[in-house]
């Protein structure tokens, strides 16, 4: 098995894999491995393995996802050892032993992070080939080298310990997974890729940048206007960016300037509060605004 075992000595000497060994160490496990050509000291497991799938997945389930599925099971093991006598202690039942045994059971420090980690290099258009597939990263990330984290669901791509792009697994082969949001500082260069630019070809935004960006396409400049409202989503947020997008909308205006104008009122701090003043500073005679004084000086003079 080669994502534990990197190389097989005599007897049951092992070199393991590092990932399989920060594993065992998380879970404080300490790996025995099997003699080669010797399968019968494996048949204990495999039994036990065919046990668990008779009693808990057999007929076969169907759920939507990995909760769902951990969920139940947890609930059918949970079943079983409180109806089942413990095999040593045949006077108590499984779930009673394990009651009395918590306390003294290692700690449990929360799941593994799981992953194989791979490096690789970025593409000059800003995607990482892992796996037969291609995946965007942010643009920012060109010409350095990258770290592949693949889990099972998902890709996790890391430069200099910094998260530079996250898509969901493709098991297939020569797809390309892009995420457009890494492709909008590109966009300020080459604005007119936003129509026909392979990242941005089936983008669903928010439903009022959406309506924005369909007003936009029918004015001259309407998608360097476009990119720059996008350019406004890392700064102020997406959420931010879709309420002034509607509220320019309601107002019947469509234009870039306009929304900047939106976000730069909504970052503005509110009004301070208006002071409470004391009663011993309240003055006995307040001055009255009177500039028919200045006429009269003017006159005087």
């Amino acid at each position: 098995m080669k994502t534990a075992v990197e190389a097989v000595f005599i007897g049951k000497e092992r070199v393991y894999n590092r990932r399989f060994l920060q594993m065992c160490s998380h879970y404080l496990v300490h790996p025995v491995a099997c003699t080669p050509a010797s399968g019968w000291e494996k048949g204990q497991v495999e039994n036990q393995v065919g046990l668990v799938r008779e009693r808990f997945f057999t007929p076969r389930l169907r759920v939507k996802t990995l909760e769902e599925l951990n969920v139940w099971l947890l609930d059918k093991c949970v079943a079983y050892a409180k109806a089942h006598s413990h095999p040593e202690q045949t006077a108590q039942t499984i779930w009673q032993m394990f009651e009395a045994e918590r306390g003294c059971l290692v700690r449990y420090v929360g799941p593994f992070d799981g992953f194989h980690s791979v490096p690789a290099s970025v593409s000059k258009t800003c995607t990482v080939r892992f796996d037969n597939n291609k995946y965007s990263v942010l643009s920012t990330a060109v010409g350095r080298p990258v770290e592949v984290h693949a889990y099972a669901d998902r890709i996790i791509i890391k430069q200099d310990g910094v998260t530079v792009a996250e898509h969901q697994r493709s098991f297939s082969r020569g797809d390309t997974v892009y995420d457009p949001w890494h492709y909008v500082p590109v966009l300020a260069r080459k604005p007119g890729a936003l129509r026909n630019g392979a990242p941005f070809r089936e983008w669903v935004l928010p439903a009022a940048m959406e309506k924005v960006r369909k007003r936009l396409k029918s004015v001259d400049d309407g998608d360097r206007q476009m990119v720059t409202i996008l350019g406004c989503v890392p700064a102020d947020g997406l959420a931010a960016v879709e309420a002034a997008c509607q509220e320019a909308l309601d107002h019947g205006v469509c234009s870039a300037s306009v929304i900047i104008n939106i976000l730069a009122r909504s970052r503005d701090p509110a009004p301070a509060a208006t002071l409470q003043i004391p009663d011993a500073l309240r003055l006995t005679h307040e001055p009255v605004a009177d500039c028919a004084r200045y006429d009269r000086l003017r006159r005087a003079s």
